[in-house]
């Protein structure tokens, strides 16, 4: 990767970043932790990996997204506002009635979104069937599904993950988000997921494992995702939840808690300090 491509890509993620910390202040809750953990994937994604066009949401031929995470909607919408889907100022309507921008994605009502999610475990199965019809009608798409870690204590992830390598879905990736954290604690001791990538690997997955916030790993590994014939790839990438603000990096409580006046003024001066030296690179 050259570094122009890559520090525009960080510079993205800085701002997908500030998006999410404007969402879940304005909205007073929401879950930062874990949608700061995936914004650079997100940055990647719709910057650089899937095929869609804000011009045009629902072409056909569009590569699709599933957050199975959904509570890490405030990534998903600050990326859909930088790729061009909607104002950036939207951000601030986070979970605000009427708003097009709920605590969960809506399929319905938010352009860009491919897949309406919430209860974990079941946005994986959303993606296994859109990749299934892909592969039924010859339509070109590839999908994307991104899962979070504790999320993969759900069983109807392994019915999916069953379902996906039995019907070769070559053209399905999962991205899992392992930061090691959820709700209520460390993840490898409320019950351990791991080893993550020798599980999928055990249902008949190809896996690749990454640094989640190396864009140069990224690179590599949606590279190699691309090669892969007969069988669906899952990328499990090691992440530090609430990453990129300080105060809030690995710490869990940051899971489903919004910053408060003092904090969102503290986050936010780190991240415009981030970007005025992304800039002048």
């Amino acid at each position: 990767m050259n570094s122009a491509l890559k520090n525009r890509l960080s510079l993205i993620a800085c701002k997908i970043r500030q998006g999410v910390i404007e969402g879940t202040f304005h909205a007073k809750s929401g879950h930062p932790g874990g949608s700061l953990s995936i914004s650079d994937l997100m940055a990647y994604l719709y910057f650089v990996e899937m095929n869609v066009d804000p011009e045009n949401p629902r072409d056909n031929n569009r590569d699709r997204l599933v957050l199975s995470k959904g509570h890490a909607a405030p990534a998903l919408y600050a990326a859909l506002a930088l790729k061009g889907y909607f104002d950036f100022d939207e951000l601030k309507t986070l979970r605000a009635l009427n708003s097009r921008l709920q605590g969960h994605p809506n399929m319905n009502d938010t352009p860009g979104v491919d897949m309406s999610t919430g209860s974990l475990g079941q946005g994986i199965s959303a993606a296994v069937g859109m990749a299934l019809a892909a592969k039924k009608t010859g339509a070109p798409f590839r999908v994307y599904a991104v899962l979070g870690d504790g999320e993969l204590q759900e069983g109807q992830v392994w019915e999916a993950a069953m379902f996906a390598a039995h019907n070769e879905l070559d053209n399905l990736v999962a991205l899992i988000d392992f930061n090691n954290l959820q709700i209520d604690g460390n993840v490898t001791e409320i019950c351990s997921v791991c080893p993550i990538a020798d599980k999928f690997a055990a249902f008949g997955w190809y896996t690749i494992e990454m640094d989640g916030h190396d864009f140069e790993q990224m690179e590599e590994a949606f590279a190699a995702a691309r090669l892969v014939k007969g069988m669906p790839v899952a990328i499990v990438m090691n992440t530090i939840k609430g990453k990129g603000v300080s105060f809030m990096e690995d710490v869990g409580a940051w899971h489903g808690s919004a910053p408060n006046a003092e904090q969102y003024e503290k986050a936010m001066e780190e991240l415009k300090a981030q970007e005025m030296r992304l800039e002048v690179q």
